[in-house]
């Protein structure tokens, strides 16, 4: 069976090498296994969230779509495009605004943080926060159900989105599926194993830091440059150094083998001085990357090759796109007038049932609630460890409410199933509940 991956890149910087070893690296060597079909996309609309400089913006397209190129990527196995020039994107995104509750958006991290940091400061809660920042989370959304995908490597800090797209699926497949899912609900891929590269001072490299190590940009002397600046301890050349506590070594292995790997460990326990240890690290990114900086740098001074490789990439997408885009329209009623008059019969009135909602809370626990047919919650459960356990206690209430499940004190009512605590309701919230369970 053929897996379909989807990886967005923003285009509001130059590629460093963190992003090469950390992202750009596995996915390429992902993109070439038989069981793969691989869609990677440049988030152009995305980048307008975070930078209004276009001149930024149009330079950040050219260069991460050269360096994608010159590290191997072979536009001819994979799905390779900007996001901008797929229009299905943006209109996809609408009809997922519009089945797309505030209150979803309300918890997403990024606008949480933006308002707890002016509350901080003591201004209006959405000071600076646009629509674009607000509803990140749906055009990501439409990035990801547009081609179906059913796997999407990200960082831990976007499994919250990945969450979020999964809520927007399925609330869109229950209002206009009708027996059918327009969209797969897409899964996290998280690799612990991809290496997260230490900057020049130790942290994570980072733009914002000012500690990267650059990949193309400046050349080998501009690479040779900022690891000469590598920030190490005071131990001289002759003293053992610690190996495992050096960031210089973690550094070195992601791009050695295991054999060269031990070698260097083992030199710098027997005293390497940290200026050779350093020229041995340049020497060996130099010899990944080396070959790489020439194609990089025959692709800028082409830009035309880039262009048509990246509209190649569009027609591909498109290809996909469009059909679904055309169901979609005919699903939600944006039919022609013709096809309108067409279609056999009156139009018949939706019936609407009530429906369960999952989501992972704040605190990574998960919860769901009961939502009646006018949309309205019925109850909230409690948090959960265990996905598993609320898909279970889910499933038991879709089959009607179990036998002796409601005890209460006359004021409260706790719904119980097999002695797990389900949700807290009040004494006239039950005939709702009942009601609801009957209409799932």
């Amino acid at each position: 069976m053929t897996t379909r991956v989807l990886t967005g890149i923003t285009t509001t910087g130059t590629p460093h090498l963190g992003n090469y070893a950390g992202a750009i690296r596995p996915s390429i060597e992902a993109s070439r296994q038989a069981d793969v079909d691989a869609f990677y996309f440049m988030a152009d609309y995305h980048a307008l969230i975070k930078c209004d400089d276009p001149q930024r913006v149009a330079r950040s397209r050219l260069e991460i779509a050269a360096t994608w190129l010159a590290a191997g990527l072979d536009p001819e196995k994979v799905t390779f495009y900007r996001q901008s020039d797929v229009p299905e994107i943006p209109e996809l995104c609408w009809m997922l605004s519009c089945v797309t509750a505030k209150g979803l958006m309300n918890r997403a991290h990024a606008y949480k943080a933006s308002v707890d940091q002016n509350t901080a400061k003591g201004v209006d809660p959405d000071d600076g926060v646009t629509m674009g920042l607000f509803s990140y989370p749906v055009l990501m959304a439409a990035d990801i159900l547009m081609f179906n995908a059913h796997k999407v490597p990200v960082g831990r800090d976007q499994i919250q989105h990945l969450e979020m797209a999964r809520d927007i699926a399925q609330r869109f497949n229950h209002l206009y599926g009708k027996g059918h899912d327009f969209f797969v609900l897409p899964e996290v891929q998280i690799d612990d194993d991809v290496a997260t590269l230490p900057g020049l001072d130790g942290r994570k490299m980072s733009k914002s830091y000012d500690n990267t190590i650059p990949l193309f940009d400046g050349g080998a002397r501009a690479t040779r440059a900022a690891v000469m600046r590598i920030v190490t301890d005071s131990r001289q050349p002759g003293e053992p150094k610690d190996a495992e506590g050096s960031h210089l070594y973690t550094l070195y292995r992601a791009f050695a083998t295991p054999e060269q790997s031990a070698q260097f460990r083992q030199a710098l326990e027997q005293g390497l001085g940290w200026g050779e240890a350093k020229q041995q690290l340049f020497d060996l990114i130099e010899e990944e990357v080396g070959p790489m900086r020439a194609r990089y740098d025959e692709l800028m001074a082409n830009p035309e090759r880039i262009e048509d490789i990246l509209q190649a990439g569009a027609v591909k997408a498109r290809k996909l796109a469009a059909p679904l885009m055309e169901r979609l329209r005919e699903a939600v009623g944006l039919r022609s007038p013709k096809a309108v008059a067409m279609s056999a019969g009156p139009s018949k009135q939706v019936e609407k049932k009530a429906r369960f909602v999952s989501f992972r809370d704040d605190d990574g626990r998960f919860r769901f609630r009961l939502q009646d047919t006018d949309g309205s919650d019925v109850f909230l459960s409690e948090s959960f460890d265990d996905p598993k356990t609320a898909g279970m206690l889910i499933k038991r209430l879709q089959q009607g409410l179990p036998d002796a499940a409601l005890h209460g004190d006359g004021k409260t009512v706790e719904l119980r199933i097999d002695d797990v605590l389900v949700a807290r309701l009040s004494e006239t919230d039950v005939p709702k509940l009942r009601s609801a369970l009957q209409n799932v």
